[in-house]
């Protein structure tokens, strides 16, 4: 697999939550959680289900910080 994005993470499928259109896929890297937003199709499509190895990959060309 080749890819244009620089930042591939490695990690587990801790969760999967399907709505009604689009999953919240919940990755575990090394206990810090990504959360990715996919459609319903794209979790059947890939098989995805907890204790499954992914990796995340993360493509923006904007980062937001926020202080609270």
């Amino acid at each position: 697999m080749k890819l244009s994005a620089r930042n591939v993470i490695d990690g587990t499928v801790k969760e999967v939550k399907k709505g009604a259109t689009t999953a919240h896929v919940l990755i575990d890297v090394n206990g810090a959680i990504i959360t990715a937003a996919i459609t319903n199709e794209s979790v059947d499509e890939l098989g995805l289900k907890a204790g499954a190895k992914v990796k995340a990959v993360i493509k923006s060309s904007d980062v937001m910080v926020a202080v609270v």
